[in-house]
């Protein structure tokens, strides 16, 4: 990681402003289902105050709002609410991120710690508008991006600040470009990958940035039958991407050529219906029926390939596992990563990271991503242009 981060500056005496990742799951009633990405940005808030920072200014966005204004339910005022009791402090919260009354507001409330409202609600956040953006610098002396999930999308908060102030990572991005960097560039060996997710379309860049690299890659999930359907194996009415078949034998082709064992389902979990819960396990798909998970001799195969590994990275679940009828391919698979020694195990954001929480899991991983896109963009190989606009070392 060769850029600066926040125990490389001097921040006694400074204000910071902290774009952070709130991004937070909310009930009906405004509740906070779950708090990860709150108590995942408290080593880096918490590191400022104690360093003497004058004031901790934190930002972020929070759902999709037309960004036309405030709207209710995507207020960051429950955030604020969580943030205060896990940090044992004060939080002043501000109705808005940009104008003078938030300047006024800052400089005379007493709290160390302040909350903007949501960015999104203003469309120059996701235009990268830059007077926007020097609006949010005119805030502070220092920014710093802890805000791994939004790193690949270069926003006002994101990009278009560091124009205008010295600009630094917290821990958070330095921790997940240590796992995800060290799991692709120097991984210990052997190395394998499991893929899952509905569609093989977006983990294409991927898989072709990970042959030369794994040894070997996993493929289930709703991706895996546009595969099955490239060997000629009949696959019913499962999920299935044309268009992208050839491109399916094109990256079996490639993995076979660099010696990379590319392993796919070899029994089922079929149901006639979506909706139906109704299903059974079997070997093939028969017309009229479509696969929801893998079945149990799919899963040994790929316990077996795991029982080597010394690197794993997952990014996909290997059904559909919100649904206890189709969840036993993905929790097996988590439950057996739990028990490895001695293996690093990564988990890349998202629904994989969704998964191991609903199976109570999450401590028992090396490292789960607070990223989805961004950590598949970063595992494709691209420039995230939230940590490429930080300073250098």
């Amino acid at each position: 990681m060769n850029k600066k981060t926040i125990k490389d500056i001097d921040i006694k005496g400074k204000k910071l402003i902290i774009r952070v990742d709130f991004n937070v799951p909310l009930d009906e009633h405004f509740s906070i289902t779950d708090d990860r990405r709150i108590t995942a940005a408290l080593p880096t808030i918490e590191y400022a105050l104690r360093g003497g920072a004058s004031k901790v200014i934190l930002m972020s966005h929070l759902g999709r709002p037309k960004g036309t204004g405030f709207e209710a339910a995507f207020s960051l005022k429950p955030v604020a609410v969580r943030l205060e009791q896990l940090l044992k402090e004060k939080v002043a919260f501000l109705n808005d991120c940009v104008g003078q009354a938030v300047k006024d507001a800052i400089g005379t409330c007493k709290e160390r710690v302040v909350l903007l409202e949501n960015l999104r609600f203003h469309k120059a956040e996701e235009k990268n508008d830059a007077s926007f953006a020097k609006e949010l610098a005119s805030l502070a002396d220092i920014y710093v991006n802890d805000a791994f999930g939004t790193a690949h999308r270069a926003h006002a908060s994101t990009a278009g600040i560091t124009q205008y102030l010295p600009s630094v990572a917290g821990f958070l991005i330095e921790k997940e470009l240590q796992y995800l960097g060290s799991a692709i560039n120097n991984p210990k060996r052997p190395m394998v990958v499991v893929l899952g997710g509905a569609k093989v379309s977006d983990k294409i860049e991927l898989i072709k940035n990970l042959i030369p690299k794994a040894n070997s890659i996993i493929i289930g999930g709703g991706m895996a039958y546009t595969f099955l359907k490239a060997q000629g194996i009949g696959i019913g009415n499962s999920k299935l991407e044309k268009d992208k078949v050839d491109m399916a034998k094109e990256l079996m082709e490639q993995a076979k050529k660099a010696g990379v064992e590319l392993a796919l389902t070899k029994d089922f979990v079929i149901t006639q219906a979506f909706e139906s819960n109704d299903c059974k396990v079997s070997d093939t798909i028969p017309d009229g029926w479509q696969s929801l998970d893998i079945g149990p001799k799919t899963r040994q195969y790929y316990k077996d390939i795991l029982s080597k590994a010394k690197t794993v990275i997952w990014n996909g679940p290997l059904g559909v596992f919100e649904r206890d009828a189709y969840a036993a391919g993905t929790r097996d698979i988590a439950e057996f990563l739990a028990g490895l020694n001695d293996v690093t195990t990564i988990i890349g954001g998202g629904d994989s990271a969704a998964a191991v929480a609903k199976f109570g899991l999450e401590d028992k991983m090396t490292h789960i991503s607070t990223g989805g896109g961004a950590s598949l963009e970063f595992l494709e190989g691209k420039v995230l242009p939230g940590i490429a606009a930080l300073n250098d070392k």
